[in-house]
């Protein structure tokens, strides 16, 4: 039996190496039952659903389909640097880096460098169309998360803080 979509069947594989694990380390926790819930229900619950998607997206990746099969393409290694890198800039510019002296930026300053180094991974990305849809995520997230859950963590830098 030959691979048709070699995109499903390594996606397919992917989802079953991650619920996999997820539901492996999931039961370190007391997991319960269904009306009584412990902190490893979830998890484990959410793994094995994973594994069982991808074991369907692998056996649909085996039904016939275009001729000489849907391959997969070159890697997008500007997207994956970008949104990584914005990932790990948000992560830094929200809580600092007190090992480096880089004090907290806060959340606002972590929305806009998340949202602005994103927007570059898209080719002929404009840094108008980033800085709008960073005003509207930073306001949606100080409502959010600030007013309306009352999370405690900075959400201006250090030097307009108080």
């Amino acid at each position: 039996m030959a691979i048709a979509s070699q995109k499903d069947f390594v996606s397919g594989l992917m989802f079953m190496t991650v619920g996999g694990s997820f539901a492996w380390g999931a039961v370190d926790y007391e997991i319960g039952e269904a009306a009584r819930m412990g902190p490893g229900y979830f998890p484990f619950m959410l793994g094995l659903l994973l594994v069982l998607l991808g074991a369907l997206v692998t056996f649909n990746s085996f039904k016939s389909g275009p001729p000489g099969g849907d391959k997969i393409g070159a890697i997008a290694w500007r997207p994956l640097a970008f949104i990584l890198g914005a990932n790990l800039l948000f992560g830094a510019l929200l809580v600092g880096l007190p090992s480096l002296g880089i004090p907290a930026f806060g959340l606002i300053v972590a929305i806009y460098g998340l949202v602005i180094m994103a927007g570059y991974a898209r080719e002929g990305a404009k840094l108008k169309e980033s800085v709008i849809l960073a005003t509207i995520l930073a306001i949606g997230s100080y409502l959010a998360f600030v007013k309306m859950l009352n999370l405690q963590f900075p959400v201006l830098p250090w030097f307009l803080a108080n």
